[in-house]
């Protein structure tokens, strides 16, 4: 395996961790989750999202922290590939979209002191879907605070991991799921599996699934 910290990355309900799952076990990888249930703040957001984005932000960022400080404190002799189903920078992306702009001001001062601590993957993958897809695998998986996200919200955030993706040359193989069925279909795991064995430039690389 040519890369040995690989991040998965997508809006909502684009198959992060499904996919992160299926690829950590064909690679014997050291999975790292997102711990998103346990931040007490995500259902009051989105019934309140002025009141409570910022504690929801600052959360994310301190969990996420921790848990990529403690991951390369780790040295696993038996794993030497980790696959993650988030960017660390992703504290950043979503503060952009949900933070007024004083706010975003001073998470963006927090996140500055922070990330440079914080490993960069060498390849990420970005899942990308239409926000009607996405919309369906949301209520398909039923979090009852996730259903009535508005389809705008999703364009923004789709918008901002795109912009940031192409502004910072990001190692990228960008897949398109709109058909994608990373459970019942072995051949859409296996396409991805086969791309990780190429060594790619900085910028995006584009996958299509069969």
């Amino acid at each position: 395996m040519k890369y040995h910290f690989i991040t998965i990355e997508g809006n909502i309900g684009a198959g992060k961790t499904t996919l992160a799952h299926l690829l950590s076990k064909k690679l014997n990888a050291r999975l790292v989750l997102e711990g998103f249930a346990d931040n007490p703040f995500l259902p009051k957001f989105y019934e309140d999202p002025k009141q409570y984005a910022f504690p929801l932000e600052l959360f994310f960022m301190a969990e996420r922290y921790k848990q990529m400080k403690e991951m390369f404190q780790t040295n696993d002799l038996f794993q030497s590939v980790t696959v993650s189903d988030y960017l660390f920078t992703k504290c950043l992306l979503f503060a952009k979209v949900n933070l007024p702009e004083e706010e975003f001001k001073l998470y963006h001062k927090l996140f500055e002191i922070i990330h440079q601590q914080v490993m960069f993957p060498e390849i990420l993958i970005y899942l990308h879907a239409p926000v009607s897809k996405l919309q369906q695998n949301i209520k398909k998986r039923n979090r009852p605070y996730e259903q009535n996200i508005p389809d705008d919200y999703l364009f923004g955030i789709q918008e901002t991991y795109i912009n940031y993706i192409k502004q910072h040359n990001v190692t990228t193989l960008f897949v398109d799921v709109s058909n994608a069925d990373f459970l019942s279909n072995d051949l859409h795991v296996q396409t991805i599996m086969d791309a990780l064995e190429k060594e790619y430039e900085p910028g995006q690389h584009y996958l299509f699934l069969p």
